[in-house]
């Protein structure tokens, strides 16, 4: 009541500061009862538990809100947190001193590609080690499905060769199999498209569209968290704007996110971030944008220009985001050298194309002057072969290509002994680009709308899962934005870069009961030495877990305990969407 009164609300003349007091008071005295409200929450939940599971005590708390930490112990119990306080003074079966270490929500990669990994290694080592809970996986190619003209998914695993043509079998495979890290997915247009076209460039009939839109309702039905458009290479990039309007309207029942690999990251970057807008205005869809970049040398400084595009879009009204990687290379393949028109019918039909005299000179004129409307990663890199670096499994692994002619002693013509490379090697050689730069890649994660995923897989450094050179963001993404560009480098506070891999990223994928930690949420954490943690994987040299990550626990479970993977697989499948918003109602 004295609360109340103290508005001193008495005027009959109102002026502008009276308005803006009144707001200012009303909201702190709003504060004031929620606080006082979570900690009676927090305490009632408290007594209902005679003993808890984990309890956590001195840890430096970033709940993942962006807000201050604060020195808090946490406690929980099963899958939940279900007491946060100054001093929690109960039992607990597990009890961890957290003196000396932060405490934040386990982080979300929003843009992962173990699909397959995962079942052949379930306790996604590499993602783990970063303090990874929760990935994000189905870019482009997503697992399911995989039935008509796409050969149904296969994947050799510990128990046997694990089968599925469907997102729900694929799923369904998952939790059998079990895996360390909790998984969502996206259905991929690639995908879609491959199952119902094949490896044709043919245009698609009305028929075939609606068989498409039927397969992404379908996947949306088995758990999808929404569409994945990668449009930037066949099949994806034979989809005109028109047409992934089409499929991504099928998601907007649901609030999926529409998640797109643009069209063109180089030359084309302004006009292929105004058609993910459009798909996203024409089909009512939220956007998120995967590793917003300027891939191309001659465009290096316009990121600010893109940044207003997207936000000029979101006054407009559309839920626009991005996401980025804190590295400035790309992984992709020695083939997207190759223009689209020779990968139609596949990497066969691309394989004689190269062999082909007649369209083999066609081949190295396009990679060398261009296509219009074509990403070209040689143009992009201004012909430098030193930017390009052999990351698959190879002879050449962690070689960069100038030193790979300098072996073979080519000296004329490299293309065309890239295009030998590609014909001994069945068409594909993973290769990481040097084509983008670090002041725009900042600029675009200062962004509130701009969110961290690693763009990577869950490697191991040892073991099956040892594979290739693989681009150092398979190991490192989020202990190098915390460590290297929060601490070292100040580009964002540490609550900041925290909210940047948990409540942000939740948030797009409507993960309401993770990416914070507050009484109620899953146990998703993280523990970790804010002054030690810091990525160790080099281009080099990629096979290093990073240094820092203490503890990490999954859906309660504590499954990385002082730096060390204790075998535990507590992760689950996350089916997002399994019903209509208006079903739900």
């Amino acid at each position: 009541m004295v609360l109340i009164l103290a508005l001193n609300w008495r005027r009959t003349e109102i002026t502008e500061k009276d308005l803006w007091m009144y707001s200012l008071k009303t909201w702190l005295l709003y504060s004031l009862l929620f606080s006082v409200a979570m900690i009676k929450v927090s305490a009632l939940n408290a007594a209902e538990h005679d003993q808890y599971d984990v309890l956590i005590k001195n840890a430096r708390v970033i709940d993942g809100s962006g807000r201050p930490w604060a020195w808090l112990d946490v406690a929980t119990v099963g899958d939940r947190i279900v007491a946060i306080s100054r001093n929690i003074d109960k039992p607990a079966r597990k009890t961890i001193d957290a003196t000396g270490l932060v405490l934040t929500p386990g982080f979300i990669d929003i843009h992962s590609h173990s699909d397959s990994l995962l079942l052949r290694d379930g306790r996604a080592l590499g993602k783990i080690h970063q303090g990874v809970t929760t990935e994000v996986l189905g870019e482009g190619f997503s697992a399911g499905p995989a039935l008509g003209m796409r050969p149904g998914g296969a994947v050799m695993t510990p128990q046997g060769i694990a089968r599925w043509n469907t997102l729900a079998e694929y799923f369904s495979v998952l939790e059998k199999q079990r895996t360390s890290v909790n998984v969502v997915s996206y259905v991929g247009l690639a995908a879609v498209w491959e199952c119902v076209m094949g490896k044709s460039f043919d245009r698609p009939t009305e028929q075939q569209f609606l068989q498409m839109e039927q397969l992404v309702r379908q996947a949306m039905l088995d758990g999808a968290g929404g569409l994945s458009s990668q449009v930037m290479t066949p099949p994806g990039s034979l989809a005109e704007t028109r047409d992934v309007v089409r499929l991504a309207r099928q998601i907007s029942p649901f609030d999926g996110l529409f998640s797109i690999h643009i069209r063109n990251e180089g030359l084309g970057v302004f006009d292929a971030v105004e058609e993910a807008i459009d798909v996203a205005r024409q089909a009512e869809v939220r956007l998120d944008i995967i590793h917003l970049k300027i891939a191309d040398q001659k465009y290096w400084g316009k990121m600010n220009r893109l940044i207003e595009i997207i936000d000029n879009a979101r006054d407009e009204g559309i839920d626009v985001q991005a996401n980025v990687y804190p590295y400035t290379r790309g992984n992709n393949n020695l083939k997207s050298i190759v223009p689209p028109w020779a990968h139609e019918g596949g990497d066969k039909k691309m394989l004689e194309r190269l062999a082909s005299t007649e369209t083999r000179e066609r081949i190295i004129a396009d990679a060398e002057n261009g296509i219009e409307g074509w990403y070209n990663h040689y143009t992009a890199v201004g012909k430098d072969w030193g930017r390009m670096l052999i990351s698959g499994e190879h002879q050449y692994k962690g070689l960069t290509m100038d030193r790979v002619f300098a072996l073979r002693g080519t000296r004329n013509n490299k293309l065309a002994d890239m295009l030998d490379l590609l014909i001994e090697n069945g068409g594909g050689i993973s290769t990481v680009f040097a084509h983008h730069d670090e002041p725009d890649m900042l600029l675009a994660l200062r962004q509130p709308w701009c969110s961290v995923g690693s763009d990577g897989s869950a490697y191991a450094v040892e073991g099956p899962l040892r594979q290739g050179n693989p681009h150092p963001r398979n190991f490192g993404t989020f202990p190098r934005l915390l460590g290297y560009y929060s601490r070292d480098r100040q580009i964002l506070s540490l609550e900041s870069a925290v909210q940047k891999i948990t409540s942000l990223n939740a948030a797009k994928l409507n993960l309401d009961d993770r990416g914070l930690v507050a009484v109620g949420k899953k146990a998703d954490l993280v523990l970790f030495d804010a002054k030690v943690i810091i990525d160790k994987s080099e281009y080099t040299a990629p096979f290093q877990y990073p240094k820092g990550i203490a503890y990490v626990i999954v859906n309660g479970e504590l499954t990385l305990t002082r730096g060390k993977h204790n075998g535990t697989k507590a992760g689950r499948v996350l089916r997002l969407s399994e019903r209509p918003r208006d079903e739900l109602r």
